[in-house]
């Protein structure tokens, strides 16, 4: 994945963690957090899950979210990649990343950047268990489409 200056995505593709973990050279910290598949939820042994998200809105959610944390929080830069489709146990759904001149700054902004894409963009999570499969809850509770 092609890395920009402040790169709001979604991929079908691992997520290059690497390739987003960067500050600019006038920043002294860097706040990334990458969320995870994990095995289990609610007492039932996940096998893998599957993302979908409406596409045609989600960048531009991202766009607004990174240009948001910008202005709120004064930080330099913004990194935001979701994944969609099948993620294995262990592999990254999701990355954000803050650059700026302070910690307190991008610890803030990247608590921010990450909870308020969980709370509006249109991204969907199913989760699969050896007796079935069930959608979570999507964006500000809504069920999946």
């Amino acid at each position: 994945m092609h890395v920009t200056e402040n790169p709001t995505t979604l991929t079908r593709q691992p997520i290059d963690v690497a390739a987003l973990s960067r500050a600019e050279s006038e920043d002294g910290a860097l706040c990334v957090f990458t969320g995870v598949v994990r095995n289990h939820n609610d007492g039932k042994a996940v096998l893998y899950l599957e993302y979908e998200g409406y596409e045609e809105m989600v960048v531009s959610i991202f766009d607004e979210i990174a240009e948001e944390t910008r202005k709120r929080f004064g930080v330099t830069r913004v990194a935001i990649v979701h994944r969609l489709g099948r993620m294995e146990i262990g592999e990254t759904s999701v990355a954000v990343a803050v650059s700026s001149p302070h910690r307190k700054e991008a610890f803030e902004a990247c608590r921010f950047a990450i909870d308020t894409l969980k709370h509006k963009a249109p991204i969907w999570k199913k989760e699969f268990y050896a007796d079935g499969s069930s959608w979570l809850e999507g964006p500000g509770g809504c069920a999946h489409p």
